[in-house]
């Protein structure tokens, strides 16, 4: 039943941003990642929910959306994400807790999967100019990772690594979006 659960989380980039997410849910999900574990228990993340669209798309002006695909500059007007989680560590409660931040979102991941949502763990945006707008101290509050969410619009399919060896990520004409993963003996030591 996990792997199920692990196999249906992708990384999901287009959305039915019509279909809100309430506050409620996102509350649920984030309290999954307060009962992960957490380094030396120091439960340093704090996070930051946004449903309201203008808040929404402030955030999403900060994002960088899929640099392996260079043709494509993220998701239209009506695809993008109906909600966000942003994930900070509170640094007066503990510093680097990066590991912290992969536990946390894959947490909430899981539990978004389990509703019938989607989502994307996104790294690269700027973290300055969300912190404005967010208006968190950036001396306080290192911004980590941002978690787009929505019911996904698109089909995200699992096929092995080819002979090349190349783990890329790309999509085909109907717009599918394959991840290529490495079989099970090819990561055993």
């Amino acid at each position: 039943m996990l792997k199920d659960f692990v196999e249906k989380c992708r990384s999901y980039r287009r959305f039915y941003e019509e279909e809100r997410i309430s506050e409620d849910t996102l509350k649920e999900l984030v309290d999954l990642a307060r009962l992960s574990g957490s380094t030396a228990n120091s439960q340093a993340l704090k996070f930051y929910l946004a449903v309201d669209r203008d808040v929404c798309s402030k955030i999403f002006e900060t994002l960088t959306w899929a640099k392996a695909l260079p043709d494509w500059d993220g998701p239209e007007e009506g695809e993008r994400p109906a909600a966000y989680i942003v994930i900070v560590c509170d640094q007066t409660l503990g510093k680097n807790k990066m590991w912290d931040e992969g536990i946390a979102a894959q947490s909430i991941m899981l539990g978004a999967v389990e509703k019938g949502l989607g989502g994307c763990m996104i790294g690269s945006f700027s973290r300055s100019k969300l912190a404005e707008y967010l208006n968190l101290d950036p001396q306080r509050y290192a911004l980590d990772l941002v978690l787009a969410l929505g019911k996904p619009k698109e089909k995200v399919v699992i096929v092995p690594v080819g002979p090349d060896g190349n783990t890329q990520y790309y999509r085909d004409e109907e717009q599918i979006h394959y991840v290529p993963k490495r079989d099970l003996q090819d990561i055993l030591l």
